[in-house]
């Protein structure tokens, strides 16, 4: 009777301590205000759009606890079809932003894009607080889709570098950065978190496949803009 009176305790006191822990985790997710995704929709480069990169931020964000507030993807497009450009820059807020670790990476837009911004592998955590596999690992998937140019805005209007505003999984070209901020050489291109280098491959440059064979897997760099 005592070991099964002491056995109910001990089980009582782990249960107890699962549920003290549990709002605590979920309010550091709630914190959150930027993650690199864990995952990709798994079409390449072809996203839905501005609007469907922002959902799979939006559904990631919830899953990690912080679908409270609203979440853009940071990606560029390129003049086409009578529609403007959109800068990358200008849809993810004013910042401060933080990972799901409360590391500030950067404290508002000029920062973000400065040289003393905190985005490294050990920053650049996915929604789950995870670190996103980089040069050196097995896959290597630093290759984040952004489209933009080193100080966030959009390219000009010719040259495709966001796979077709982000609705093409065959041909096109998508600029991607490094999210672990290092590549082939010592380059700033190469330690560019948002412009190292356009997606290529085999299938025309922004198939699923084409962007893994390149070290990338469809990531974004999601911001909360409010």
């Amino acid at each position: 009777m005592i070991r099964i009176e002491r056995s109910l305790t001990i089980s009582g006191l782990a249960l107890a301590a699962a549920l003290i822990a549990a709002p605590s985790a979920q309010a550091q997710s709630a914190d959150m205000t930027f993650f690199v995704t864990s995952s990709g929709p798994g079409k390449g480069a072809d996203l839905g759009g501005l609007e469907g990169a922002d959902a799979q931020c939006q559904k990631l964000a919830q899953a990690g606890g912080a679908g409270t507030k609203t979440w853009r993807a940071y990606l560029s497009t390129q003049a086409a079809d009578g529609k403007p450009a959109v800068n990358a820059k200008d849809r993810i807020g004013r910042g401060p932003w933080q990972n799901a670790k409360d590391a500030v990476i950067a404290k508002d837009v000029a920062d973000l894009h400065g040289p003393a911004n905190n985005l490294t592998k050990q920053t650049a955590l996915s929604e789950k607080g995870e670190v996103i596999n980089g040069a050196g690992d097995t896959p290597n998937r630093h290759d984040i889709l952004t489209g933009s140019q080193p100080d966030g805005t959009a390219f000009a209007a010719g040259d495709d570098k966001t796979c077709k505003n982000w609705t093409s999984s065959t041909q096109g070209a998508a600029v991607v950065g490094h999210a672990d901020r290092r590549g082939l050489s010592d380059d700033e291109p190469s330690k560019s978190w948002n412009s190292s280098h356009p997606s290529r491959g085999p299938d025309g440059g922004c198939s699923q496949s084409d962007l893994k064979s390149t070290g990338g897997d469809g990531l974004l760099y999601c911001f909360a803009s409010n």
